[in-house]
């Protein structure tokens, strides 16, 4: 609940906002965004005037392909230890997943960072999925750089800005301004956004992460339109900088370079994966055992899973027809439903009490 304070603040600006009278559809792409939009119901206060909020690809474990958990699954299949973060375990790659294998004796390790996994690369050797945006890729280039032994990385870690672009290209959803995500934007800062916001005359807004930041960040975007502008504003102060953190670029330029990939839902996105570089190649899973994986079958899509679209910002959550029925967090079909990040999951846990 909002204080008393925050809650005046927040009839103001919902007031500010009306008064405009527009019709806006605004993506954000991070899922903390989306679970204070719908904890708050956000969504709904908008939506009555004229405001859209639509999540778009801000999920990492969500974008994360088929292709790329089919590689970790086949690995402790063939005896290697995998070790990663709570959610990726039960991302479904056709029918099996980390967890399943985990249940046939794979080992599969899950670990609250990157740092376990490698103390655990004394006793064994250790693949560590590298999923995440800009945000958690600093602490993987900075791994690497004390090369650690036993220990190597499956990159699926991903940049932001590229994904919005392309996103913006392919025109499918008309979108009037975005929110960009407030811990990614600690790391790049400012000016990855601004070739963007002029290249599609799209307003872009840096925003924290509680109701009134959501909020603010709206009240900016209309503003922007309603003055003709199509700016790179910071509503997060507090924390994002202009140039954003100068060390953690530095170190994710060391370790890493960027690569064409496909996100899940996407085509090819170009420049939009974080490879990790041929002088840290003895740290690159996908070199070392590239003779395991090289002859891999990679799975199709669970039939009626709709999780691409609602990464693209097509369609919401409850547009899809296995949501809440055939696929739920107990039970998740895809990885949208799976992640505490997805949108899917997100309004299963807050609409569906």
């Amino acid at each position: 609940m909002l204080q008393l304070r925050d809650r005046n603040i927040a009839e103001k600006l919902l007031e500010k906002i009306k008064k405009a009278n527009l019709k806006l559809k605004i993506m954000h792409v991070c899922g903390t965004h989306q679970d204070t939009i719908v904890k708050y119901g956000l969504d709904n206060l908008l939506r009555k005037i004229g405001i859209e909020l639509i999540q778009g690809p801000g999920c990492p474990v969500c974008v994360t392909t088929s292709e790329e958990i089919s590689k970790a699954i086949l690995l402790a299949e063939k005896g290697k230890t995998i070790a990663t973060f709570g959610d990726m375990i039960k991302v479904p790659a056709g029918k099996k997943s980390l967890e399943k294998v985990r249940a046939d004796g794979a080992d599969v390790k899950i670990v609250y960072s990157i740092d376990d996994a490698i103390k655990m690369a004394k006793e064994k050797e250790i693949i560590f999925l590298g999923v995440g945006f800009e945000t958690t890729a600093p602490s993987t280039a900075v791994s690497l750089l004390k090369e650690p032994k036993n220990f190597s990385v499956l990159s699926f870690h991903r940049y932001i800005p590229p994904a919005l672009d392309a996103l913006l290209g392919m025109g499918e959803v008309k979108i009037d301004g975005i929110i960009c995500p407030g811990h990614v934007s600690t790391i790049i800062g400012m000016m990855p956004y601004e070739p963007i916001a002029k290249k599609y005359k799209i307003p872009h807004v840096i925003a924290g992460f509680e109701p009134l930041d959501v909020l603010m960040a709206v009240y900016m975007i209309v503003k922007q339109i309603e003055e003709g502008r199509y700016e790179v504003e910071n509503e997060y102060i507090r924390c994002v900088k202009k140039e954003g953190n100068l060390k953690a670029k530095e170190v994710l330029k060391e370790v890493f370079e960027p690569a064409d990939a496909k996100w899940r839902g996407f085509p090819v996105i170009k420049q939009s994966k974080m490879k990790i570089k041929d002088k840290f190649e003895d740290f690159d899973a996908d070199k070392i055992y590239e003779d395991l994986i090289e002859d891999m079958e990679v799975p199709p899509e669970p039939k009626g899973c709709r999780c691409g679209e609602v990464l693209r910002g097509l369609i919401c959550p409850q547009d899809c027809p296995l949501f809440g029925r055939i696929c739920n967090p107990s039970n998740p079909v895809g990885p949208c439903m799976v992640s505490a990040e997805g949108a899917c999951n997100i309004e299963y846990r807050y609409k569906n009490d």
